[in-house]
């Protein structure tokens, strides 16, 4: 078992990624997929701040490790020593491109 529980804090970019796919989703589907969308993060949460080196580093940006939450979405985070910073949530089927630098 991990030692300490760390604070998850996200992004201004995070926070924002996570409002796009909110109303892409709204867009699309019903508020049932948003749901599960929120449960996703919640959980993702709820498992890296106990253990923070579960996922592996990003091949992108070795500070990042990518967590690959569904075959659509991919959260990248920081572990500091004190907390984990969310510093994006990205589409997968996105371009490297859109990917935190």
């Amino acid at each position: 078992m991990a030692e300490k529980i760390l604070p998850v804090i996200y992004s201004d970019r995070a926070i924002s990624n996570s409002l796009i796919i909110k109303k892409f989703l709204l867009s699309k589907f019903t508020p049932k997929e948003v749901n599960a969308f929120y449960e996703m993060l919640n959980k993702f949460e709820q498992i890296v701040s106990v253990f923070p080196e579960i996922y592996p580093k990003s091949a992108i940006k070795s500070k990042a490790r990518r967590a690959v939450l569904s075959k659509q979405l991919s959260v990248f985070y920081i572990l500091y020593k004190e907390q984990i910073s969310v510093v994006g949530i990205v589409d997968n089927r996105m371009g490297y491109d859109k990917w935190p630098s």
